[in-house]
């Protein structure tokens, strides 16, 4: 239950994806292997997601038709990801995936002193027309969709990126955006590892439960809070856990130096 509140404020004031603390904590805590976890936080992050995305929604904060090119990449990928994911070693699975969390503790971090809320940013490139734009929408969802199958990430942070740096997406409607496609991306790498039983469904259910309710909670109050200062804070933590679980944390939650 813990875990679930913890996932939902963290997504439905961010956008960013709830695997960081689902992952690292249900499998230290609760002794899932690391593929457990893994497919696990996706159902949660299906569950947590739809209902942020439905606060979002209402308050008019989601576009639908510029984040569908990246949903289609993304639902590609996702199936690539998880089958790679069989072939890397638990242990290494574990560890990449603590410095995978590190790594995008940074980039929130950095995103969080380049971007004011309310204001779109400078765009890192400039399509000329909108068939070029739906390309490389598709080609990065694909990249998204790739790391969500194989690290178990709902892709929110990256896509967030995506949506404010590359396609200059206001940071409230980036969010909500996000927020709709990590339902969709998540789904996908769900039913990856539900055909590979790597899910413990009554664990994901309880934690999705109470993830809605955080994060819609949270999400009502997400124009409120200081974006930028928002984003340190839960970049470092991310960078914080993704360090103790690339050093101490195994798969099955107990410490690799015992």
């Amino acid at each position: 239950i813990a875990i679930g509140i913890a996932t939902g404020l963290v997504t439905g004031l961010t956008g960013a994806s709830g695997v960081m603390i689902v992952v690292p904590m249900v499998s230290m805590f609760l002794h899932l292997s690391i593929y457990e976890a893994i497919g696990t936080s996706l159902m949660v992050n299906v569950i947590c997601s739809l209902a942020i995305t439905y606060i979002y929604y209402k308050n008019g904060n989601v576009d639908f038709k510029s984040g569908i090119w990246i949903a289609i990449g993304s639902i590609i990928g996702s199936q690539f990801g998880t089958i790679f994911a069989k072939g890397i070693p638990e242990l290494g699975l574990g560890i990449s995936f603590g410095i995978f969390m590190t790594i995008m503790g940074i980039i929130i971090w950095i995103r969080g002193l380049n971007v004011t809320g309310g204001k779109t940013s400078k765009a890192l490139i400039t399509f000329k027309n909108s068939t070029q734009k739906r390309i490389v929408s598709v080609l990065l969802g694909f990249f998204v969709g790739i790391m969500t199958g194989i690290f178990g990430a709902g892709g929110g942070g990256m896509i967030l990126l995506i949506l404010i740096f590359v396609l200059n997406f206001p940071i409230h409607i980036a969010i909500g955006t996000s927020s709709f496609l990590m339902t969709i991306t998540t789904f996908s790498g769900t039913i990856g590892y539900a055909l590979q039983r790597s899910i413990q469904p009554v664990i994901g259910i309880i934690l999705g439960i109470f993830a809605s309710i955080s994060g819609m909670i949270s999400a009502k109050f997400a124009n409120k809070v200081n974006e930028q200062i928002l984003s340190k804070t839960i970049g470092l933590v991310f960078i914080i856990i993704g360090i103790i679980m690339s050093v101490f944390g195994s798969p099955r939650g107990k410490p690799i130096l015992s």
